[in-house]
């Protein structure tokens, strides 16, 4: 491969924000963190983003709303959704809308790097992600 994948996160946690970009360099993947949605959008890093990581809930634009927003705007980014604030409502919405994984705070390292793993073969083309 002739470029590092980058990952987005988005989270107006900064702890969660800088923790998670700190996990993702840690194996050697690039990461830029955002503390909202419309930062990441207006950023002009969506067409380098191989994969995003968000939070579902977050002021002014909520990750199910970045979603959709991308979806409209047919951008196939794969998501992972990260949130303390889940439900089986929110997860169903989530995973039906495409996101490649739905996974609950804390999550560990493990789970977050294998939904990363999973999110990337489908930029590809080689594989598809899987929905936890």
């Amino acid at each position: 491969m002739s470029e590092i994948p980058t990952i987005a996160v988005v989270d107006d946690d900064a702890a969660i924000r800088e923790a998670v970009q700190s996990l993702i360099r840690s194996v050697e993947l690039r990461a830029e963190g955002f503390a909202s949605a419309q930062d990441f959008l207006q950023s002009g890093h969506l067409p380098d983003t191989a994969c995003l990581i968000v939070d579902v809930r977050m002021p002014c634009m909520s990750g199910l709303e970045l979603q959709q927003q991308l979806t409209t705007a047919h951008c196939p980014l794969p998501i992972l959704f990260i949130t303390a604030h889940g439900d089986a409502a929110t997860r169903a919405r989530a995973l039906s809308a495409g996101s490649v994984a739905f996974l609950d705070k804390p999550f560990s390292d493990e789970d977050l790097l294998r939904a990363v793993q999973a999110a990337l073969p489908s930029v590809r083309g080689d594989g598809e992600g899987v929905q936890r």
